[in-house]
């Protein structure tokens, strides 16, 4: 068996003297999705955060292609293979479409975006409109597809359809779908189970910082996946 693009063993990490998460370990192999559930206030978001960086562990690893990336800064990831979508603070509000898209980007490829603007056609008329002014679910999108664009070999997602129309979940599942079929992976928090159970193939359901449930999405039961949504 080959070796999993990311692991991650025994991380805990929390906000000051509280400790979020307790332990909790994980593997994603390349061209596959990792869906990640629980309730609300469990320790998703902070799991993202600890992954991509911008949390530091108290104890455990996350290794990405085999390289231990605890001397690596969050705004290094990219260049190490990940990219980061997170729930909230998603764009530049102060900036423009075009501009958010571009930025961090050195030269322009117009066919990094392209999939994504066909796919949303709003964004793409939007390019010289501050992102500010879009709507939350607007905001989503951009922040979805500048994610997608830098074609990264794992992507984070942190409940990338948040606010999103029905039609544009579906196009965004394909999407990530495209991708996944490309070799890349994702790891996806995310409450709306459908877009979930359509695109993910292992899940990782959290309870109060640790492991509550661990398999594949497919032979999972879906009564099983709502109890651990259900508050």
């Amino acid at each position: 068996m080959s070796a999993p693009l990311l692991a991650f063993e025994d991380v805990v990490c929390g906000y000051g003297d509280t400790m979020v998460l307790r332990g909790l370990a994980g593997t994603i192999g390349a061209g596959r999705v990792l869906g990640v559930l629980g309730r609300n206030g469990v320790g998703k978001t902070t799991l993202m955060r600890a992954l991509s960086g911008f949390l530091p562990l108290r104890r455990g690893r996350v290794t990405l292609a085999g390289r231990d990336l605890a001397r690596v800064p969050p705004q290094q990831r990219l260049a190490a293979g990940m990219a980061y979508a997170p729930q909230e603070d998603v764009v530049f509000g102060d900036l423009s479409v075009s501009e958010n898209l571009w930025l961090h980007l050195r030269g322009r490829d117009g066919q990094r975006y392209a999939a994504c603007l066909e796919a949303f056609p709003r964004l793409a008329e939007r390019m010289q409109q501050r992102a500010g002014l879009l709507s939350g679910g607007e905001r989503k999108l951009l922040s979805f597809t500048r994610t997608l664009g830098l074609r990264a070999p794992l992507s984070i997602l942190d409940e990338p359809t948040e606010g999103v129309q029905p039609e544009n979940i579906e196009r965004m599942a394909r999407l990530v779908g495209a991708r996944k079929a490309e070799g890349a992976s994702f790891v996806i928090v995310e409450q709306n189970l459908e877009f979930l159970l359509s695109v993910a193939d292992d899940i990782l359901a959290i309870d109060h910082g640790e492991c509550s449930l661990v398999g594949l999405a497919s032979e999972l039961p879906r009564e099983t996946l709502e109890a651990h949504l259900v508050v």
